[in-house]
């Protein structure tokens, strides 16, 4: 039976858990050779390298900050050099630095955007070169629900989600015409690591504004991944999908 990706290679940034490391889990068992990044998570990330061999397509873990230029550009290059190509890129790797705008530093402005926009613009711009060549390509960008509509307490989080949009959608008219397509993903509230640690009555909140009624899983994000990266999508290009159970309607 033919797997959606067979014979694709992804680079996914910030994989080593999360809605990354679905999304790596999900591509390599719809046969993407896998190229993922992690940064601190370094066992994670090792362990996750050796778990995915079970699906039999090639797997690799780099670590790698995707908000540093350079390390972009050699991450990009060691890629194409250790799989023979690059087909789709996932641009998940990003941070939170929480607090209202009054209280917060500019550092915590800086960190934030560095790490989840500048990052895109980083990895981007290296693999653009590559799929030119090729003359195909997809990339995929993690924004979220925020980006769409804000949230108070996260104006540095929202601002770096919402430029993800932006640049989503100019690279979508950039490089069309060598068949590269870009989309962004913009995930509401997800269950992880991240919100498990989250008392009851806040998730209980934000639950009532969902019209499903439940917390997404990343499986839910990592199935429009997996549209978003495979031929089903060929005329899909520059557009945000929602991945909010209906939050932002």
């Amino acid at each position: 039976m033919s797997r959606l990706l067979q014979g694709k290679t992804a680079l996914i940034t910030g994989a080593s858990r999360g809605i990354g490391r679905r999304i790596v889990e999900r591509f390599a068992e719809e046969g993407a050779n896998v190229a993922f990044t992690y940064l601190s998570s370094v066992e994670k990330g090792q362990a996750l390298e050796e778990e995915l061999q079970r699906f039999g397509t090639k797997v690799k873990g780099y670590r790698s900050n995707a908000a540093d230029y350079a390390a972009a550009e050699e991450l990009v290059s060691a890629v194409t050099v250790d799989f023979g190509a690059l087909d789709i890129v996932v641009n998940n790797a990003g941070i939170t630095r929480d607090g209202l705008l009054m209280r917060m530093s500019e550092e915590q402005w800086d960190e934030v955007l560095n790490s989840n926009l500048k990052s895109v613009f980083n990895l981007t711009k290296a693999a653009s070169r590559p799929m030119m060549k090729q003359k195909s390509g997809v990339f995929i960008n993690m924004s979220s629900v925020v980006g769409v509509k804000g949230n108070a307490g996260q104006s540095n989080y929202s601002a770096s989600k919402a430029g993800i949009i932006g640049f989503t959608k100019s690279i979508a008219q950039e490089l069309a015409s060598r068949n590269i397509r870009s989309n962004a993903i913009a995930p509401g509230f997800i269950s992880t690591e991240m919100t498990d640690v989250l008392p009851e009555n806040v998730t209980s909140e934000w639950i009532k504004n969902i019209p499903l009624k439940r917390m997404g899983e990343t499986s839910d994000v990592a199935n429009v991944a997996v549209f978003l990266a495979s031929d089903l999508s060929a005329y899909v290009n520059g557009q945000v999908i929602s991945v909010c159970g209906g939050m932002t309607t």
